[in-house]
């Protein structure tokens, strides 16, 4: 209980950033946006977060809290291995076609084989037969994505080492213990995706687009502005040295 009461408070203020960052894109209301000028901190969207989990967690059970909140962060860390793999290994315009198709073969090949060992691993007459398919096979995903797909963009400051071995272990072990999950949660979680989708296909899409469509515009104003600017600074400048 104490673990997971400070897991929740400390995820809810970081959550509470990630609201910010979301509302500047309007996938949500601008207002979760709002920075207290006294304190610095996005008040709004961490009096929000802070009540809603605080009614989740009173009228949720424990069990069924913990498994809802370690699926979401094992989904998560797994995605963002696979998305550090794409970063590195993808550039549009840059990555040659051949490259990108043993690209998306290799992170298929890690997925699938990851998936199969968890789903082994779950049941109960389970021995080691299949575990010597599954890991050789994820085995040889990476290694073909270390071999014949070279990187495509390079850290400039600080990077994850030894690329692909990491994510790509990174990827299996949250899978496998996705596998310890049970199915109510998964069920749970599938129906909430299945929300936020719905939110986002008929809502948030299209005004995270027009909020990016009207900065670009903005942003090509302002330039035209630079621009006239400095011509009319530079025909002063000839005009005065033409008077000299």
């Amino acid at each position: 209980l104490k673990g997971m009461t400070s897991v929740l408070l400390v995820n809810t203020l970081g959550k509470a950033r990630y609201l910010t960052h979301i509302a500047r894109t309007h996938l949500i209301p601008p207002w979760f946006a709002l920075v207290n000028e006294k304190t610095g901190t996005p008040i709004n969207a961490t009096v929000v977060k802070l009540s809603l989990t605080a009614v989740l967690a009173f009228f949720t059970d424990l069990s069924i809290l913990s498994s809802l909140h370690a699926l979401i962060n094992l989904f998560l860390f797994m995605l963002v291995a696979v998305a550090l793999l794409v970063r590195r290994y993808y550039v549009k315009g840059e990555t040659s076609t051949s490259s990108l198709h043993i690209l998306i073969v290799s992170l298929i090949v890690i997925l699938a084989s990851s998936i199969a060992t968890a789903v082994y691993w779950r049941r109960e007459d389970s021995g080691w037969l299949w575990y010597t398919i599954t890991i050789p096979v994820w085995f040889l995903g990476t290694l073909g994505l270390a071999i014949f797909v070279p990187p495509a963009r390079k850290p400039t400051v600080w990077g994850c080492p030894l690329l692909p071995w990491l994510p790509s272990l990174s990827i299996a072990i949250n899978i496998f213990l996705l596998g310890s999950i049970a199915n109510d949660s998964f069920i749970k979680f599938a129906a909430w995706i299945g929300i936020t989708l719905l939110y986002y296909f008929f809502f948030g899409l299209h005004a995270s687009y027009d909020t990016a469509r009207s900065d670009q515009e903005r942003s090509q104003a302002e330039q035209g502005q630079q621009a006239a600017s400095g011509a009319s600074d530079k025909n002063l400048q000839v005009q005065s040295v033409e008077q000299a």
